[in-house]
């Protein structure tokens, strides 16, 4: 089976994670199956909204590590950064359903949908520095932005897991369900939104982010330069070679 389940049904189009025994981590071939969907998506007038989800247990544990060092991002076309600019610019809503684990990107990723819906078991993380790297995906200013400086820095420079009623009081989620009731949940109200008129929702949404469209655009490509040069200095290959090698990284010395 796909890991990235493409379902277009009633005006929904519904991007499942599913590759459960990696905890869905995310492979560069899987970031160009999403981006694909979504320039799909976007392009059928038939598709008034997209959702997101992974399943009861985990949504996604980030990169795929091993994929990620033999795929480096190296280009700003790599499937990785095409499907940030897909989703950045998506001009009709998106929908997530979270449940357990959101790690890195699948975090980040959350700060470019419209309505989050989330698992009581949800836990968020956004652990770049302690790989060495720096934030992605713009996120260095929409988290600042949504949970104020300090609680930013902390989700940033610690690394460290906040879970579903956080996320709640920090505005990055809506509403805090049942892990079993999450996802249909997030579909009752993908199909409200379906039966709006695409062209307020479309407007609506381009009105709400207009004021700093191109500063995302411009923040998310100073992260790409920053992550990949990053990803080559002596923290980088320390930190993920001890996640290979199963130990604790020693960054006294980086």
């Amino acid at each position: 089976m796909s890991d990235i389940l493409v379902h277009t049904e009633d005006g929904i189009a519904t991007l499942t994670f599913n590759r459960p025994d990696k905890k869905n981590s995310i492979t560069s071939a899987m970031y160009a199956a999403l981006a694909d969907a979504l320039e799909a998506a976007q392009a059928d007038d038939a598709v008034r909204c997209v959702v997101f989800q992974g399943n009861e247990t985990v949504f996604s544990a980030g990169n795929d590590i091993g994929d990620f060092l033999n795929q480096p991002p190296a280009t700003g076309d790599s499937p990785v950064y095409r499907f940030m600019r897909a989703l950045s610019g998506f001009p009709k809503p998106v929908l997530a359903a979270v449940c357990g684990p959101a790690v890195g990107i699948g975090t980040t990723l959350l700060l470019h949908c419209d309505l989050v819906y989330a698992g009581d078991n949800a836990a968020f993380s956004m652990p770049f520095v302690n790989l060495g790297l720096c934030p992605e995906f713009s996120s260095s200013l929409l988290v600042p932005q949504l949970m104020g400086y300090h609680r930013a820095a902390e989700a940033l420079l610690l690394g460290e897991p906040f879970m579903a009623e956080a996320a709640l009081e920090v505005g990055l989620v809506n509403r805090v369900l049942p892990p079993t009731e999450t996802a249909g949940y997030a579909q009752t109200v993908a199909r409200r939104l379906a039966a709006k008129p695409l062209s307020a929702l479309v407007e609506t949404k381009r009105l709400m982010k207009q004021g700093q469209a191109d500063k995302v655009a411009t923040v998310m490509a100073e992260e790409g330069e920053s992550f990949g040069r990053m990803l080559r200095e002596p923290a980088a290959r320390e930190a993920f070679g001890a996640f290979m090698e199963r130990r604790k990284p020693d960054f006294s010395k980086v």
